[in-house]
């Protein structure tokens, strides 16, 4: 599974699942939207996270399992495990991983091993990784990744497009795998570790205006368990949830009861469909001043809103609304989304040099 296929699925409802399977990591960026750490052990119930993925049914999954953290492969096992029982399913996984393994001249076998049972491995490599992890480690352990078969990218991150970082990594990444590697480049956003000094825009958006959500497409698995609608960091971190985001619990909940919720709620249809400020002002309760996802967040489950979104977009009629809202987040192809958010300047690197000309059309 290449880059560009995976993010072309991320308009779609529930066509992908996030699981954050640790946030512990060996690493510790100042960037970090998790605030992750050597000693954070905070993660899911291993057992609990097995039970929900082996829930999927050749007729009712994901498409996509992405497998974050923290680190996922400091827990290599459990990512053998997870992948194996997705792609029984007819799911396929994708991993992001800081390389910290990449230290060693040799991949240990255990991670070696998780890598090759996932359909997609993305290496994550920015300046604050850099530090840590060297740039020359991170390019030759890409290189024995890819001999094996697996699909790979790059996830890199900066401050933005005038970053003469950013121009330096991608060309470098360019050069040393002849531009068949594709990278997904974002920039840093103002959460966990970079919350402090990350420039945040805090502009709040035109209730007169649709903002579609993309973002509330894909259910994520929290670290507790809790599986969310939103992909927010603050949201994903916040206790107690939204009950409006709250999509439910590893624990108590299976794939399909969660595949079901976050695909036929009118309230994340709407914010799928025209987002939160115009949800809030077409139910008379505009979010006065508000952030985008702040005004997203305090929306709650009942009131006028619930009611707004009820009256719009349940039944048949909602889920049309929601089937064009991805079709038409998804219409400019993985270019297009990463365009919208991601780096603009860099989107076409989502596809690697011989399948540019596909999707960015």
């Amino acid at each position: 599974m290449e880059l560009g296929e995976l993010v072309g699925r991320r308009p779609f409802p529930a066509a992908g699942l996030l699981i954050g399977l640790t946030r512990r990591c060996p690493l510790s960026c100042a960037h970090c939207s998790t605030g992750s750490s050597p000693a954070t052990r905070e993660e899911p119930d291993a057992d609990l996270l097995a039970r929900f993925v082996g829930s999927f049914t050749r007729e009712n999954r994901p498409d996509v399992v992405m497998l974050t953290g923290g680190e996922p492969l400091l827990l290599p096992a459990l990512v053998t495990e997870l992948s194996a029982r997705a792609r029984a399913a007819g799911s396929r996984t994708a991993l992001l991983s800081g390389m910290f393994f990449a230290r060693s001249r040799r991949i240990p076998a255990a991670v070696l091993r998780a890598i090759e049972g996932v359909d997609h491995f993305s290496a994550s490599l920015d300046a604050p990784h850099e530090r840590e992890v060297s740039r020359a480690e991170v390019f030759r352990a890409v290189h024995r990744i890819r001999a094996t078969g697996t699909a790979v990218s790059f996830h890199l991150t900066g401050r933005g497009a005038d970053d003469p970082y950013l121009a330096d990594i991608t060309r470098a990444v360019d050069e040393e795998f002849g531009g068949r590697v594709p990278s997904l480049v974002n920039e840093v956003r103002p959460f966990g570790r970079a919350a402090s000094w990350a420039s945040a825009t805090r502009t709040a958006p035109d209730p007169d205006s649709a903002s579609p959500c993309a973002m509330a497409a894909w259910p994520v698995v929290a670290f507790d368990g809790t599986v969310l609608a939103c992909c927010n960091q603050d949201t994903v971190d916040l206790r107690p949830a939204p009950a409006h985001l709250r999509l439910g619990h590893i624990g108590t909940d299976d794939w399909a009861a969660v595949r079901r919720r976050a695909r036929e709620s009118p309230v994340l249809r709407m914010l799928r469909t025209v987002g939160p400020a115009h949800l809030a002002a077409r139910a008379g309760s505009p979010s006065r001043g508000l952030s985008y996802c702040d005004g997203c967040r305090s929306l709650g489950s009942g009131g006028r809103a619930a009611a707004e979104a009820e009256s719009v977009a349940s039944g048949v009629r909602g889920a049309l609304l929601d089937l064009a809202a991805a079709r038409r987040g998804a219409a400019d192809g993985p270019v297009g989304i990463v365009r919208r958010h991601g780096c603009a300047a860099y989107a076409p690197l989502v596809l690697a040099r011989d399948t540019a000309g596909e999707g960015s059309r």
